[in-house]
Formats: C-alpha cells, structure tokens, sequence
C-alpha cells in the first residue's frame, strides 16, 4: 500500500501539538487540585501553601490496615493464651483417670480437654510432660467415663472446647467487615465530593496542593505569536476589554461573551488563548472539553458551575475550553439516549452559565475547535459565542516569522537560512515548523555539532516530507525501474509549463516509497485553475508513463501515483465545475454517498465517464512529453543510479534544463513510487 500525496495546503500535517505551536515559551499552565482544568496568573494570595501535602485517602487507607492489624494481633493473642494443651490418645487419657491423676475436665461433644494432677510423660517422649491436655473420645467407647472420674475426684464441668471470647469481641469480629465496607463507601462518596467526582478524582488521588502560579514565569504575550497577524488584530479588541472595559461601557458597549478559534490542529489556538490572557493581565482558566466528562451524570455539568464560578471570583479573567466538539455537538443525534446524556448536561450547564452572564463581569469564554460545522447551533447564537475567528495555516511570511520565534534559544549558524526553509514548506503549521526545527537540533547534536547548519535544516525537512531513509538492498533492475519511474516525475515537473520546481529527487527507499520525488512552489498559491489541476494529473503519472516507455511494464508501483491523479480528477469534475459535460454543477459531496444528495446514476456515470477520459487525456500526453524528451529522461535516470539523490541544481543540470528559465508557480508534494502490497493485496 502507498501513501497519498497531498498539497501541503490541502491537508496540512499535525506537528507536536498547539501547546507548542507558534512558539510557546518554557513553563505551562498549572492544574488545581481536585479540579480539570489549569490556571494561570491567579493572584498569589489564593494560594493553599507553598508545602506540599499528602493526599488524604494515603491516612485513611493507613488507619485502616493499622485497624485491622491490631484487632487481628489481640485476637491470636487470645487464641495463644487460651491454648497450650498436648494432644494425647484416648488409651493415655482412660490410662491417668484410671491412676486417679485426673484434676479437672472439660468436654463438649465428643471433645475432652482437662488438666492432670501431676505432670505425666508424653507418649514416645520420655523427656517431655504435659498437664494439660485434649483428647477425642470415640463414640463406639461404652466405658463409665463418668464414674471412674468422679472415683479419682476429678471435676467435671461442662464447658466450651475453645474459651469464648466476650460478647463485644464476638460481636467487633463479626460485624468488622460490615464496618469496614461502610467505611469504604463513606470515605468514596467524600472523595468524590471533594475531588468533584468521577473515578479519576476517586482512584488518582487529585494530585498535591501546587503553589499559586508565578504569572511572570509562564505567561505568554502577542510578542510570542507568530504568522496570525490578521487573528491577533481580530482578538485584540477583547484584549483592549479586559484592560480598560470603562471605556466601552461609557458607551453601552460590552465585550463578546465567547469567541470561538476555529482551524486545522496545530495553528495556535491555544497558545493564541493564553497569549490573549497574559497580554490583558488577567487569570487565564483553561479545560479540555473531554476532562469535563465522567461516568458518574452530572459531575461534568458540576464542574463547568464550579469553574465558572471560580472565574467570576477573580474576574476579569478568561476561560479557555478546547476542542470543544467532544460536548459542543449538535444536540439531537444518534449518540443522544432520550436527550439526557452525559455530555448534553454539560453542553446545557455551558449555555446556561454564558447567558448568565450580564456582561459586567469581565469574563471571556474562549474555545477552540477543528471540527466547527458539527457544533450546536445554539452554542454559537449571539450572545454565546458571538464572534468565530478562523485560524488559518501561515503563509510564506508568516512562516519565517514562525520559525524565528522557535529558533530562540537554538544556535543558528551563519549558513542557515530561514527565509529558504519558508518557501520550502507550504501549508506547514506552527507545530510542524516548530517540529522542524526540533528535529534540526536533535540531528545537530547527534553529530556533535555545536550550532545548527542549513544542512540540518535540509536533512530535517527532508526527513518529515519525505520520511526516513531506510536501508534495504534492491537487486539493480529495481533500482533502473525506480530510476526511471522518478525522474519521469521530475522531468514532468522541469518541462510543463506552470509546475512547481523539481527540489530534489531520490531513488533512496523512505518511509513506504522506494523513491521521492519533492517539488515545492517559489510562493503560496490559494486557486487553482483547469491547467494547473491538469498538470498535478500529467505529473503524476509520470513515473507510469515513464515505466512503460522505456521498460514497456507498469508496475504496483504507481499506485499512489494513481490514487493522487483519481482524487484531483473527480473534484475537478464532480465539485469544481471543471468538465463541460457536467458543467458547473457540484455532483459529489466532501464526504458521503451522493446519491444520499439526490444525485441520479445517470449524473454519477457521467462523472465516472469524464473522470476516465480525462485521466487518459493527461496519461497519453504525459507519454508524448516524455518519448519526445527521451534523451532527458536517460541522463536523468543515469545520475540518479550514480547518486542515488540529485538536489535542485543537479537535477536540472542532468536533464540538460536551464533553472533560470524553468517554470515556477504554486505549489504541489510530488508522486512517490511505493513499494509493491503485500502478497494479500492484488493490484
């Protein structure tokens, strides 16, 4: 199987995460105890003490296991003292009443314990005695036990074998598991209570007590976002609320009550949350969406009254939820049993909480979300979440600004170039630049290197767009065919009028693929056009056609190369009206059957029938470029199996193709020739 080749505009790879993406300085928010959610810049008198302590079930379970240690140790001390007797035979028992040597005995049942006049010889051990003793008498003995006792003057009293414990001791014993069962359940119950429930705050203890957060040591400001500018003059006016909110109210003004930060993962939403909190110089209270569920109902809608309670104790503040789908979908779905469920409670305490506002509050609800057209519509009417701002991937700008804010605190050498490694990663996020330059120090400091080079640079772009290098030893046809294959995608690149130049070619196995072929675009580009989009197909089936005019085979190879070329044909016909037999009509939905949208199978064989043709249009005129640049295609191939990979500069210079003059516009990830499925796949 091959991986898809994607524009990196259209599906954006997820990095490392928003915590890290737009330059995120050490330190993070803090977590109360008992409480899901963290917090930042609370004022430090709200504190519970700068000593840690110990969570309070570690006294509990310890009076319990000494509880039950000491009962357990007064008892067998009990039994100890109560026992000590030898047991002896019958014959030996009849044997000292018959000598008259019988004090005292003591029977129930069959079972005769008693105490000798004189201490007698243990049977087979002539060198120990006993006074004491207990014995079974059988029950087919017709002796007059009786009488021969009372002739020696032996007591008799009937009593139990084992002495009984008091009445209290009887009745601890025996209601001591109820008790402790109780107990258990007593001290759960106010555990949850106090933990705010659920079995996370049950079983994980809650956590130690934590200082109050030093807001100078991890708050985050405007100065450490990078590529947003046009989100952080959208953000700004809630900033400028929170700091001077007497200005707008002189004028009947009142700030938002929620915004929402709609965009991909890894674009800054939430580090764009927490700079908006540190730039006002507020408390910033911030919350997974999921953290607020639980098994136990209604424990999620608890805590989003108690966070929000505890926002408007310190108000102005703000509060940040994210990924606020998990709670926030639209209501009245399958997954909804009777509309009463965990996580419509929650989403309901969350509307119930923001209409409570009244706007003098100074609090501000943030949330953040990639998912923004499955959300309930009534969490986004106004008056909720008045304002959506979306949050988009940066452009070439925006990137460079980005990876400078990342590279504080690295050593950069005086080769590195970040403007290049811009313009080299379109659609990349925050949290991928950042990734990327992580990477470059880790391969820096692996070779012992005490400043980050371009070439580190390289090496870790080359590493995330095009995978790992893997070592594996292919016989020399292969490496011919894998030869051909790229370079009949990169000389597609280098020749078509509008491509994205060819940035380095390889015939070295990475990740899934046994050879990549990477082209990147001198700019961003945001539109497509019908030539364009064709050219993405003919580039594609490059390394195919390539196969079949110099080696007359098509091999599996070309499976990713296919599914690329399909996808980009069936959005050109069926969803951007780029087919005059379909015309501009939009016939299949992002996602879904169509035939769900009352689209009819005659309109569907259309599409199939225009998709067909037009992949074949582009496939034959991929093998006319390449029969008539033939001698390109060689030399291309010949220094590929030389150096197995060829940067920019050599890769044109191979196919005899100026740089200078070669065509450059948008953007595109080339086709890769991947390695042959698995023998349970058929091709």
């Amino acid at each position: 199987m091959s991986d898809k080749d994607q524009p990196p505009q259209d599906q954006p790879t997820s990095g490392r995460g928003e915590g890290a993406d737009r330059g995120e300085p050490d330190g993070g928010p803090q977590r109360p105890p008992h409480k899901p959610w963290r917090t930042e810049g609370l004022p430090t008198g709200r504190g519970d003490g700068d000593r840690p302590k110990r969570p309070r079930w570690l006294r509990w379970a310890a009076w319990i296991v000494g509880g039950y240690l000491v009962l357990f140790l007064l008892t067998t001390m009990q039994d100890q003292m109560s026992g000590g007797e030898q047991t002896i035979a019958y014959t030996d028992f009849t044997a000292q009443v018959q000598k008259e040597n019988v004090a005292e005995v003591f029977s129930r049942g069959d079972t005769i314990e008693g105490r000798l006049k004189q201490a007698a010889p243990v049977l087979g051990k002539n060198d120990s005695t006993y006074t004491k003793f207990t014995t079974e008498r059988p029950t087919f003995a017709n002796d007059d036990l009786f009488g021969a006792l009372q002739k020696g003057g032996a007591t008799v009293r009937a009593t139990p074998v084992v002495q009984q414990r008091g009445v209290l001791w009887n009745l601890l014993i025996s209601f001591a598991p109820i008790l402790l069962l109780v107990g258990f359940y007593f001290w759960l119950f106010r555990r949850q209570r106090a933990a705010g429930g659920g079995l996370g705050g049950l079983l994980g203890g809650g956590g130690q007590q934590k200082k109050p957060v030093d807001p100078g040591s991890v708050r985050v400001t405007f100065a450490d976002v990078a590529g947003i500018d046009e989100v952080e003059a959208e953000i700004e006016e809630v900033v400028d609320y929170l700091k001077d909110p007497g200005k707008y109210r002189r004028l009947g003004a009142r700030a938002p009550k929620g915004v929402l930060l709609a965009g991909a993962p890894g674009t800054g939403k939430t580090l764009l949350a927490r700079a908006t909190a540190g730039e006002a110089g507020v408390p910033f209270f911030s919350a997974s969406a999921s953290e607020f569920i639980e098994m136990i109902v209604g424990v999620g809608a608890s805590r989003v009254r108690e966070l929000f309670g505890e926002a408007r104790k310190v108000a102005p503040a703000i509060i940040f939820i994210d990924e606020i789908d998990t709670i926030g979908r639209a209501r009245g779905g399958a997954r909804s049993i009777g509309g009463h469920d965990e996580g419509e409670q929650t989403l309901n305490q969350i509307l119930t909480e923001m209409d409570g506002f009244s706007g003098a509050e100074g609090v501000v609800v943030l949330a953040a979300t990639n998912r923004a057209d499955v959300l309930d519509p009534a969490l986004l009417r106004p008056g909720r979440f008045d304002r959506t701002i979306t949050v988009h991937a940066p452009d070439q700008k925006g990137r460079e600004q980005i990876l400078r804010v990342h590279a504080r605190g690295k050593p950069l050498a005086a080769d590195a170039d970040l403007g290049a490694v811009s313009r080299a990663t379109p659609g990349m996020t925050g949290a991928d630049l950042a990734n990327l330059l992580n990477e470059a120090a880790l391969s820096a400091a692996r070779q012992g290197q005490l400043e980050i080079h371009q070439r580190d640079l390289s090496d870790a772009l080359e590493k995330i767009q095009l995978g790992t290098a893997r070592n594996v030893v292919m016989p020399e046809e292969e490496r011919r065919r894998t030869a051909y294959h790229e370079g009949g995608h990169a000389l597609l690149g280098m020749i078509q009028v509008g491509a994205d130049p060819v940035r380095k070619v390889s015939i070295i196995p990475r990740g899934r693929a046994l050879g990549v072929t990477l082209s990147t675009p001198e700019m961003d580009r945001y539109g497509y056009d019908t030539e364009y989009l064709r050219g993405r197909i003919i580039g594609a089936l490059g390394g195919m056609a390539a196969e079949q005019e110099v080696l007359g085979v098509v091999t599996t190879g070309a499976e990713s190369d296919l599914e690329t070329a399909t996808r980009i044909a069936r959005s050109m016909v069926g969803r951007w009206g780029m087919s005059e037999a379909i015309g501009p009509v939009s016939v299949l939905p992002p996602e879904g059957d169509a035939r769900l949208a009352n689209v009819s199978d005659e309109l569907l064989n259309t599409v199939d029938a225009e998709v067909r043709r037009l992949i074949e249009q582009c496939y034959a005129e991929a093998r006319r470029l390449l029969r008539e640049n033939r001698d390109r295609l060689d030399s291309l191939a010949e220094q590929l199996l030389a150096h197995e990979t060829l940067d920019e500069a050599d890769a044109y210079a191979a196919a005899g193709i100026s740089h200078d003059t070669a065509p450059a516009t948008a953007m595109t990830n080339a086709a890769s020739r991947t390695t042959p499925p698995d023998e349970s796949v058929s091709s």
